[in-house]
Formats: C-alpha cells, sequence, structure tokens
C-alpha cells in the first residue's frame, strides 16, 4: 500500500457557500437548512448537534458535554469549554472502588459510577451550544430548533449503527422504564429500518427553544432532573438546583503549534488534543515521514514512538488545570520534542476511563467561519438513565473520575478530568487549512494526528486522508486496523506486541480549504458520517425575473 492508492469508500463534497459534516446525515442536513436560512456557522453547528441529540441519542444529548472550536472571519480562535463536572455535593470518598490498582481502579461497588443517578454529572452541553450562538449566531436561536423538532416528533428511520447501539445497551435499557418504552418497545430492541419517535424530547426540545436554557438550568427541566435523581438509591451524590444554576462554560484560548510551516490549534487542558498533537507533531517533524512511505513498517515504530511518549506525559501531567498545574509550555516546546526523540519514558501511572461514544462536526459558511466541534453523554446511552416524562438522558461523566481517593483524578466538587476530544484547525500563512476531529475517547488525539501527517507528510486527497487505516497505542500492544495488517510481522520481529482490531477511534469528518475558496468535505467509513454542501445561492443585486409590469411590459408568455 503507498500513499498513491486509493482506498475511500465515500465520496468527498467540494462546495463554496458552505459545508457541514456529521455523524448522521440528518445531523448534516439540520446544518444546511440553517446556512440555507441565512445563518453561519455557528447557528449551524448549533442546529446540528441539537438534531444529533435527538437522532443519535446513544451518543450526545442536552444533558452531555464538549468542546467547541470556532474561528471567526478574522482568524481569531476562541474554544468553549462545555465539560461536564462533578456536582457541590461530590467528594473523594463517594464511591466504593473495586481496587486501587488498574486494571479495576477505575470501576466501583454495583457500577455506582458506570450506570443510575450516582453516575450524573452537571451537564454543559445545552449551555454551551447557547452561548456559542449568543457569541456568534445570527439566527434567532428558537429557529435553530426546527430540525430536531421535527424529528423527534415526526420520527426517523433507525440506522443500523444506532440498532446496534440499542442491542448492545439493551439490558441496562431494560431497567429504566422510559428508555425501555422508547428503545425496547414490546421487549425487544429497535432494528434498522424502524421509525423512533420521541414526543416527550420534542416537547422539551420546544420548552427550551421557547425558554432558552433557562428552561434547564433555572427552570421546570432541571427541577425534574435534580427531583429524578434524588429518588434513587444511592444518595452520595446528588445534583441540585444550585450546581445547574452556577454552570458557566468557559471561553478559553487555544494551544498553538508549528508543524513544517503549518500553525496548529487545539483545545487546551483538561483537553489533551492541543498539547499532545502539538507534542507528537514535535517529534514528527524531526524525522522524514515522506521519504519512509506510508506504509512502511519503520514509520508505525515511529509513530508508536511518538503516542507512548504523548500518553507517558498524558498520565503524568494532565487534569483539570484549576486543581493542577500543568506545564504545557514545556511539552510543546520543539527542545523537548528532541529530547523525548532519544527514547521514550516508561507509563508510570493509570490513563483514567474514557468512553469512545461521541459525536463530532466539522462545519464552516461561506463568509470564513469555522466551528468544529465534539460532545457527548460518555458512555453509550450516558448512564442509562432518563428523566421522566422529558425524553431527556443524562450523563455518566462520573466514571471518568478516579474513585481512589487522593489523586489526581480523584472526585472533587466542580472539577472536570481529562478529555481526549479534538476540535482540530490548521492554517498556512494566515489562512485556513484543515478543520477536522471524531469520536473514539483515547484513540481521538492520535488518529486525528494521522489524518494530518496523511495530508502534510504524505499528500493525500483528503478523503484518503481521513479514511486511511491506522494504529494506536499508548504504551503496551499496538493496535492495528485490518489494512495495516500486513505490518504485524515486522512490528513483531521488532518487540511490538500487535492486535488486531476492526477500527480505531470512530468516524473522522474534515474540511479542506483550497486557494481558490472552494472547500472539501469528506467523512469516513467508521460512523454514519455524512457530507453537505451549499453550492449556488440568491440571485445577483439587482437581478429581475421578470419585466415590471407597471411600465406596461407584455407577459413573458
Amino acid at each position: 500500500m503507498s500513499a498513491k492508492i486509493s482506498f475511500p469508500s465515500k465520496t468527498p463534497v467540494f462546495a463554496r457557500g458552505g459545508m457541514v459534516l456529521a455523524n448522521h446525515p440528518l445531523g448534516a442536513a439540520a446544518g444546511i437548512e440553517a446556512l440555507a436560512a441565512g445563518g453561519n456557522a455557528a447557528d449551524a453547528a448549533v442546529a446540528t448537534l441539537l438534531t444529533l441529540s435527538v437522532v443519535e441519542p446513544m451518543m450526545v444529548g442536552i444533558c452531555g458535554g464538549g468542546l467547541v472550536h470556532l474561528r471567526d472571519a478574522q482568524g481569531q480562535h476562541e474554544i468553549i469549554d462545555g465539560l461536564s463536572c462533578a456536582g457541590a455535593a461530590s467528594e473523594p470518598a463517594m464511591y466504593r472502588p473495586l481496587s486501587d490498582v488498574p486494571p479495576l481502579q477505575m470501576q466501583t461497588v454495583d457500577r455506582q459510577n458506570e450506570f443510575g443517578a450516582s453516575a450524573v454529572a452537571v451537564p454543559g452541553s445545552l449551555r454551551a451550544w447557547a452561548l456559542l450562538h449568543e457569541r456568534h449566531g445570527r439566527l434567532p436561536f428558537a429557529d435553530l430548533f426546527g430540525a430536531a423538532i421535527r424529528h423527534a416528533r415526526q420520527g426517523f428511520v433507525v440506522t443500523p449503527y444506532l440498532a446496534g447501539s440499542i442491542a448492545e445497551a439493551r439490558h441496562d435499557l431494560a431497567r429504566t422504564p422510559d428508555m425501555a418504552a422508547l428503545f425496547l418497545p414490546q421487549g425487544a430492541p429497535l432494528r434498522k429500518g424502524d421509525r423512533l419517535l420521541q414526543p416527550d424530547y420534542a416537547a422539551t426540545l420546544e420548552e427550551i427553544a421557547l425558554q432558552g436554557p433557562d428552561a434547564l438550568y433555572h427552570g421546570a427541566l432541571g427541577r425534574k432532573l435534580v427531583d429524578y435523581l434524588a429518588t434513587g438509591p444511592v444518595p452520595q451524590a446528588r445534583l441540585t438546583l444550585r450546581d445547574l444554576a452556577g454552570y458557566a462554560p468557559q471561553v478559553l484560548a487555544p494551544v498553538q503549534g508549528h508543524y513544517r510551516g503549518f500553525d496548529i490549534f487545539g483545545p487546551p487542558p483538561p483537553a489533551s488534543s492541543g498539547v499532545h498533537v502539538t507534542q507528537m507533531l514535535n517529534m514528527l517533524e524531526t524525522r522524514d515521514l515522506a521519504a519512509m512511505g506510508f506504509d512502511s513498517p519503520l514509520r508505525a515504530q515511529l509513530l508508536a514512538h511518538v503516542m507512548r511518549a504523548a500518553f507517558a506525559d498524558r498520565a503524568r501531567h494532565s487534569g483539570d488545570p484549576r486543581f493542577v498545574d500543568i506545564p504545557v509550555g514545556r511539552l510543546t516546546s520543539k527542545d523537548y520534542a528532541r529530547a523525548l526523540m532519544e527514547g521514550v519514558p516508561p507509563v508510570t501511572a493509570a490513563q483514567g476511563y474514557e468512553s469512545r461514544d461521541t459525536t463530532h462536526i466539522t462545519i464552516a459558511d461561506g463568509e470564513g467561519m469555522i466551528v468544529t466541534a465534539t460532545f457527548t453523554i460518555n458512555s453509550l446511552f450516558g448512564a442509562r438513565v432518563m428523566v421522566p416524562g422529558t425524553g431527556m438522558i443524562l450523563n455518566n461523566y462520573m466514571c471518568n473520575f478516579d474513585p481512589n481517593p487522593g489523586r489526581a483524578l480523584s472526585v472533587a466538587p466542580g472539577k472536570r478530568v481529562p478529555t481526549s476530544m479534538a476540535p482540530m484547525i490548521v492554517a498556512r500563512k494566515g489562512r485556513p487549512f484543515l478543520a477536522l476531529g471524531q469520536p473514539g475517547g483515547t484513540r481521538i488525539f492520535p488518529s486525528v494526528l494521522q489524518a494530518m501527517v496523511n495530508i502534510i507528510d504524505h499528500g493525500m486527497a483528503l478523503q484518503e486522508a481521513v479514511e486511511a487505516p491506522r494504529l494506536w497505542t499508548q504504551g503496551a500492544e499496538i493496535e492495528l486496523e485490518p489494512r495495516f495488517a500486513a505490518l504485524a510481522p515486522a512490528l513483531e520481529a521488532a518487540g511490538l506486541a500487535v492486535k488486531h482490531v476492526p477500527h480505531i477511534g470512530g468516524g473522522l469528518n474534515a474540511i479542506r480549504f483550497h486557494a481558490d475558496g472552494q472547500m472539501e468535505g469528506a467523512a469516513c467509513w467508521r460512523a454514519d458520517g455524512t457530507v453537505l454542501g451549499l453550492g449556488g445561492g440568491l440571485a445577483e443585486e439587482g437581478v429581475r425575473f421578470w419585466p415590471d409590469r407597471s411600465q406596461g411590459s407584455s407577459s413573458p408568455n
């Protein structure tokens, strides 16, 4: 295999008026609808995410959390951190851990930090989406709910991806009456081709459209959520109305790196991507990847080398910067990267748990605004509970904390845990070049890195770059996708343990910005990724379709 051999299964889209990529076609259509209505990329992002909360209910919802990366038409970047956090009543010893050492150190008795009321953290998604609109949107906020409400009330066809998720989680879904009624009618999981209607969630979205996010953070929806959590059997970690009212997303500056003449922008801690993608690129810059060849075992060993180094530093230094000191400047320096290329330190700390069940969107409008955003309710169907009568599926973000007290990832009020979310933007000579991201837990930022080097170092077309085979390691065995299986003998001969997996991470989607003003969008085979572009547009100023009859002109017929 070489970089010149095509292996895509999907087709890219080119457009000038705008581009929307999402991991469900109805999500992408909602974003395009917003652009067509005169909205910008921020409007389209909110409409897309709201719709994804309907059609990807296993991945994303208004009661989850995530990150938005926006670049405006003037080239200014900002990160909106809408990650969920631990409630004020949370405490380090609130759970009973199964062990204080891997592999069971993140698990608790009766799965209290994974499923049910005690797993729920303060939701950030809706507040973050509203802040994105408040700072940058153009259309009325209520107008962005139309597609989501329509699909919730009228229903949509279940995809194989959603059907598989329901089947996987069916035993836990069956324990919650509202979720069982929705996803397991007559006791059987919905299958592909079935129609899913969510009337309660449609009513919830209508309430938020009328009242704004305060319907959840200060209003009746929030009271229903808090009252429901208070009815469970485990009293240690109850969210309160004060937790909801006090939640505020953070607006942060990105981490900026430089790689072979390109500027790399990514989220700062507690996100890992800005720091560790920059760190890995700095390491790779000391070697000639293009000369190695895309399918070279040497290249695979090099990628494994830099991933091990990044995960070793992530284990030592990552966390919520309000609770721990993170040496961002040192980790992202060129000198440190050169030193790391002399040897990779061992992984000396546990990485923690991070769910792979996220969704990602990449959007650009025709005026220069770009939004790339990743959101989640954490695990598949989150805490696998639903607030009765609302259709709101709650997150299980608390399982990302170490249930053992006295550690960097231990529970603390208001604390967030590291995330591998990687909504990234690449620029060259002050102009946008690439925007991308994907789902996939700890496999996200190393996979996004590989898409970047596929384009920059190996000269791949965008569709090839996002669909190309991946590898991944965080220090032990190296995972290979099927189309990289031929690398296994050479890697094993070099002393690496190899694990063959069907896919690494989730569906990456990306937009490439060409010098002639065209945008190119591509989504990969690993999810229901869909690209929609906006071409054509309104008539030129002054154009009239029919003669002015007031001047006595005859009919064109």
